[in-house]
């Protein structure tokens, strides 16, 4: 059985090999954080130089919705990977997938709903 720590390890390494894999670059940082049944992930640094280039040049609006769109298209149609790296390190079925991205700063926010709260063992106290 993992700690906590392992757990939330274990879940930005993987969704640092998503991001990788899926959007072209990982995040420069990332924590993830294990509260009951809910699995909250924090990315930061996650926007490439071809999206930084495109809100800078677009309208705020337009450049800000277009990117928030394109990010929620590429995390949809690729949630059952991401669902699966979860249940096969927290052991518990997901419940549902929660995203938004600032364009501002550069940070995403992903969270997971579990069926269940995991079970892990204690760290030892010295």
């Amino acid at each position: 059985m993992k700690t906590q720590g392992e757990i939330e390890a274990a879940i930005c390494d993987g969704i640092t090999r998503f991001e990788q894999e899926y959007m072209g670059r990982g995040p420069k940082d990332i924590h993830a954080h294990l509260i009951g049944d809910l699995l909250v992930v924090r990315l930061q640094g996650v926007l490439t130089e071809a999206e930084q280039q495109l809100v800078k040049t677009l309208p705020a609006d337009k450049g800000r919705d277009l990117l928030k769109q394109v990010r929620t298209h590429l995390i949809e149609t690729s949630r059952s990977v991401m669902e699966a790296m979860v249940q096969k390190v927290t052991g518990i079925k997901v419940v549902s997938l929660h995203h938004d991205i600032s364009t501002v700063t550069g940070e995403e926010i992903v969270i997971f709903t579990l069926a269940e709260s995991p079970l892990f063992r204690g760290t030892k106290t010295r």
